[in-house]
């Protein structure tokens, strides 16, 4: 079993807004923005999670923190999740929605909707 430390990535803190940044740009110099309509990105975005649901399917329950996982699992791990939120963040930023401000917004409904008592 290797050790978990051995293959965690360290780096700067990335906003929602330089990865909506990021993407417009990488989408307009390759001219996709022509393709990025919301329904694309969707279908898209869905068909992310399925490959993210293909990780876990035969795994059953799994640790917190994939202690038993090897580096290049937890790799493809990272690969897939990150492919989904740079969907979920370009489908946000065609729709012209604030994602961060929506998410941060969902969290104060949700408390009011599940008080803690």
């Amino acid at each position: 079993m290797e050790n978990p430390k051995n293959c965690s990535r360290t780096g700067k803190d990335v906003s929602l807004q330089e990865l909506k940044e990021r993407l417009a740009e990488f989408a307009q110099v390759r001219r996709w923005d022509q393709h990025h309509s919301p329904r694309n990105l969707l279908l898209a975005l869905v068909g992310e999670v399925g490959e993210l649901s293909e990780i876990f399917q035969w795994k059953g329950e799994v640790e917190k923190g994939l202690p038993n996982w090897s580096c290049e699992d937890k790799e493809h791990l990272e690969e897939e999740l990150s492919d989904v939120l740079l969907y979920l963040v370009r489908l946000a930023d065609v729709c012209g929605l604030d994602l961060g401000q929506a998410a941060l917004s969902k969290i104060i409904k949700n408390s009011k909707k599940y008080p803690v008592n």
